[in-house]
């Protein structure tokens, strides 16, 4: 279950004890790549859980081995966008949930001396205008590459905009608010603050490299 983190902020901490277990794995220096996996896994499932809570649903009937019976199904197009690298943490996740969801990809890259966001690479699904959109990048720092992705999404159409991440710093939560207020944000923790290098702190340092075994 999320809790609200501000009624001027769309922001919803997903305090779930899963994913405060998961979340502290990953926040440990010792924990290598293949558990660190692991963890974001266990935590990408309850965060993008909870960031799809409100998808549109049409009432189905089927028949059981033994009887009829009535229930709920998506209804609609979804669409998760991971942002590149590390985004591709939490599709996996994403499509287990819903496996008819399509997929695009945004590769942004920050320059580590300005910290702005630069696209390299943009692959978008066509006709995302009535999609239900989530786009999903583990780390949300300064907010620049995650408001360039929302102004890529925009751009391109999309309307039912969501954001998930698994550690989210309040400069980043501003960003993204003056940018793209109506974005709702789906995070499991909101940390203190960016360093001089625009790093989360505490955070759990660079996701990409981490995952993927490169630090």
């Amino acid at each position: 279950m999320a809790v609200v983190y501000s009624s001027c902020v769309p922001v919803h901490l997903v305090s779930h004890p899963v994913a405060q277990d998961a979340l502290i794995t990953l926040r440990d220096a010792r924990t290598p790549p293949s558990e660190f996996r692991r963890a974001a896994r266990r935590v990408s499932t309850l965060v993008v859980a909870e960031a799809l809570r409100d998808l549109p649903t049409t009432q189905q009937s089927v028949q059981t081995p033994l009887e009829r019976s009535e229930g709920l199904a998506i209804a609609g197009d979804v669409v998760v966008v991971p942002v590149l690298r590390a985004g591709l943490g939490m599709l996996d996740t994403a499509l287990d949930l819903v496996p008819t969801a399509r997929v695009g990809h945004l590769g942004l890259q920050r320059d580590e001396t300005t910290a702005i966001a630069s696209r390299y690479y943009a692959h978008l699904p066509e006709g995302i205008h009535d999609s239900y959109v989530l786009l999903v990048d583990p780390m949300l720092a300064t907010g620049g590459s995650a408001a360039a992705s929302l102004d890529l999404l925009v751009a391109a159409g999309a309307r039912k905009l969501h954001l998930a991440c698994i550690v989210a710093a309040p400069e980043g939560i501003a960003e993204v608010e003056s940018r793209h207020p109506g974005v709702h944000i789906y995070t499991p923790a909101i940390d203190r603050a960016l360093n001089a290098r625009k790093f989360i702190l505490p955070g759990l340092g660079d996701f990409g490299d981490r995952l993927y075994g490169t630090v």
